[in-house]
Order: structure tokens, then C-alpha cells, then sequence
């Protein structure tokens, strides 16, 4: 069963170079004890912190949880003890699941033949139907000969967080906006602009952030079919987390040059329930002005390299970008996601030392960020 009693090992899934902030968020919602380590966060809770840690944790890809291991030196007693597993006590034999298995410095290496052992153990003593394009993923580590098992909670990436239908074509990913937005030290509060917004992810998620709204809250998840799923203590968590924003001030703006752009931010924020606190509007980096108010973050993800191809327009675009950040911009921070130092150079603003790198589509990108511009 799902017993609001029982204590999970939870692993909280990073982009790898970014567990240093998924970590701060985990504490900042009150995880118990998170620690960061390579490719993730590691946590502990019952299955209603399962359930929270996908409502609510915005910078994590996916929730893993641990449900038991054995040791197996061989693929016999792989798959004796597979089928004296207790699955049935958290999966059911009428959801489809799919096995993945990986196999490190054990004598059982072989991970299709590991996969075979275990699929049938759970066709045989769980009558459970197993499908490749499952959405409940069981995933199968043996590493210095123990076998681990855990579920991925989550089902489709939580950065899908099921209001954003419209994307660019080098879209951020939603859970990476929220990262950088963290590194940048951006809390809720001051006012955020993108002037190279494409389809509003940034925007989005500062002014989401802002009205204190779940990432969450408008998708399913794979726990909700596992065993003893308590469907009516989950329905009152979620209740509890607000649906919407309500009306502004608007203090979080996003620009772009393209008017389709403008059009998918603009429609991708009213999905969110922000678009009382967003505006998007059709306007190249040149003409950008600064809005009226306090000073804040301007936070961009510009075109780089293997997205356009000619760096020499790409420097030139920098360079605008800088001037106009330096000129117009006085007080306010930047944070700058690219994949070359060079680019970042070009904007001849005062960056720190850049984080580290970070996997993003093919590509390493980096953040660069400054203090209040002088």
C-alpha cells in the first residue's frame, strides 16, 4: 500500500550541474535533508512528500522513488528473487509499465537479458502487462551486484507542466528557467524582463513564481496509478495550491522581435493564469526601454552558435544587447544564458565567473550573471 507511514528513499532528478540549486529549492520547500549529488537530489518522506515534491518543486525533471533492493550474482537468482519481490504492493496488475535496467561493475552485465528476467517475473507473479511506451516507468540499476529498484513518480518530464502548448524553436525548458532564475537570486519579488522572450518561459515562470502558483498543478502524474494511491488525500493537497493569479500590476515583460513569438508567450500565459502580471510585445533588443519602477533582473537565453550560424551576427546582436542593458538599465541585474564566453564577452557587461555547464538540447550552455549595474 501507499501508506502515509512508510519512509522512501526520494531522488529528486537535476539537470546535471544545476543540483546545487534543485538542492536550495528542496530545503527552501522543506524536503528533509536534501543533499545534492551527481545527477540529482537525494531526500526521504513518506508518499504524500512524493506527491508534493512533483506538485511543487519546480527546478526537478523527475521524482525517482526507491522501493527495495536485493543482491543477485547471477541471472537465476535475479530472477528467483524478482519473483519473490512484494510488487504488489505498490504497483497494480492493470497498469502497463515498462522496465529499464542498468547494469555497473557486476557480474550480471548483460541489461536486456536483466530486463527479460524481470518482465517476466512481473507478467507471471503480478499479471502485470509490460509495454515500451508505457507511461509508469520501472527503473532497474545493478551496480557492484545490487539490485535497485525504483519508480519514477513523475511519468512525463515535470517540466511539462501542462499550460504550455506553444514553443519556440530552441524552447528553455521550464524546469531550467526556474534553476537559473534561482541562481540569479530572483525570489518572487522585483519585477523580471526577457527581451528575447520567445515563447515566455522565463517570463512565465518568474511571474508563476511570483503569485506563489505550483508548477504542478494543471498535469497528471504516474503515482496516481500505483497501489493504494489515496486519491482523496492528494485531491486536498491540491486544492490547497492556488490555480491562478489574479490581476497585476504587471511586472514581468517579455520582448521579441518575432510577432509569432509574442503570439505563443502571450497564449502560453494565459494557459498559466498570469496573464493579469505578463506582457509580451513585438519589439527587436534595439529598441528595448526600461519599464517604469523598481530595478530588477533582466534574465535572456539570446541565439548562440549551432542555433544561427553566423557569429559574426551574433556578436553584433551582443554587443546591442550590452549597450542597451548598460545604457538604459542602471540598477538592475543580468543573467545570461549562452554556450561561449566569447558571446557573453561581446555585451562588454560586467559578468562574474560563469556557472557551470549545463546540458540544454545537444548543447553546454552556461549562466552568466551580474550585480546591479552601475
Amino acid at each position: 500500500m501507499n501508506s502515509t507511514d512508510d519512509i522512501l528513499d526520494i531522488f529528486l532528478v537535476a539537470p546535471p550541474g544545476l543540483e546545487s540549486p534543485l538542492r536550495d529549492e528542496a530545503a527552501a520547500r522543506g524536503f528533509a535533508d536534501p543533499r545534492a549529488v551527481p545527477g540529482g537530489v537525494e531526500t526521504r518522506g513518506g508518499w504524500p512528500e512524493v506527491w508534493r515534491a512533483n506538485l511543487q518543486l519546480r527546478g526537478a525533471a523527475r521524482v525517482l522513488v526507491r522501493i527495495g533492493a536485493f543482491r543477485a550474482f547471477h541471472l537465476a537468482q535475479l530472477d528467483k528473487r524478482a519473483r519473490k519481490f512484494p510488487w504488489a504492493k505498490v504497483l497494480r496488475a492493470d497498469i502497463p509499465l515498462r522496465v529499464e535496467v542498468t547494469c555497473h561493475a557486476s557480474r550480471i552485465y548483460h541489461a536486456g537479458a536483466a530486463a527479460e528476467r524481470i518482465e517476466r517475473a512481473l507478467r507471471e507473479e503480478l499479471g502485470a502487462t509490460i509495454a515500451p511506451e508505457a507511461a509508469l516507468c520501472l527503473k532497474v540499476r545493478i551496480d557492484d551486484n545490487l539490485c535497485t529498484f525504483s519508480l519514477d513518480s513523475s511519468g512525463e518530464p515535470l517540466h511539462r507542466r501542462g499550460h504550455k502548448e506553444a514553443v519556440g524553436k530552441a524552447p528553455m525548458r521550464e524546469n531550467l528557467a526556474a534553476l537559473f532564475l534561482r541562481q540569479c537570486g530572483y525570489d518572487g519579488t522585483g519585477p523580471v524582463l526577457d527581451p528575447m522572450c520567445g515563447s515566455g518561459t522565463f517570463v512565465i515562470e518568474a511571474a508563476e513564481i511570483a503569485a506563489g502558483l505550483a508548477p504542478g498543478r494543471s498535469r497528471g502524474f504516474a503515482f496516481e496509478a500505483l497501489a493504494g494511491f489515496d486519491a482523496a488525500a492528494w485531491a486536498r493537497m491540491r486544492a490547497a495550491t492556488p490555480q491562478g493569479a489574479g490581476e497585476g500590476p504587471v511586472r514581468f515583460h517579455g520582448f521579441d522581435r518575432d510577432a509569432g513569438a509574442v503570439r505563443m508567450a502571450t497564449a502560453n500565459a494565459a494557459r498559466a493564469g498570469v496573464s493579469g502580471l505578463t506582457c509580451f510585445a513585438q519589439q527587436p533588443v534595439g529598441a528595448l526601454t526600461r519599464p517604469e519602477g523598481p530595478a530588477g533582473l533582466v534574465i535572456v537565453n539570446p541565439p548562440y552558435g549551432a542555433r544561427i550560424g553566423n557569429k559574426n551576427m551574433l556578436y553584433a546582436l551582443y554587443a546591442t544587447l550590452g549597450q542597451v542593458l548598460r545604457d538604459q538599465f542602471t540598477g538592475w541585474r543580468v543573467g545570461l544564458v549562452t554556450t561561449e564566453a566569447g558571446l557573453a564577452r561581446a555585451t562588454a557587461l560586467p559578468f562574474a565567473p560563469p556557472g557551470p555547464p549545463v546540458g540544454h538540447g545537444g548543447l553546454k550552455i552556461r549562466l552568466f550573471q551580474t550585480g546591479p549595474l552601475r
